[in-house]
């Protein structure tokens, strides 16, 4: 697929444990471990608000377009 995400870096730079983020922005832990292994077809909106609010970035810190192949 070629959007990355890059959720687990954030985290780590952060020093922020899963969980934590989870309760943060108010979704289950098993969903942040879906998106951060990009298992996920979609992200709402409010939903990557409250992820870059608890870890003080933007959406481009977390997710990478990167083609399947070059044209």
């Amino acid at each position: 697929m070629p959007i990355v995400v890059h959720l687990d870096v954030m985290l780590a730079r952060r020093k922020m444990r899963s969980r934590e983020l989870a309760e943060l922005v108010g979704i289950t832990e098993q969903n942040i471990s879906l998106l951060k292994s990009g298992k996920v077809r979609g992200v709402r909106f409010d939903t990557l608000e409250a992820i870059c609010r608890a870890l003080d970035c933007q959406p481009g810190d977390l997710l990478r377009w990167e083609p399947d192949e070059p044209h």
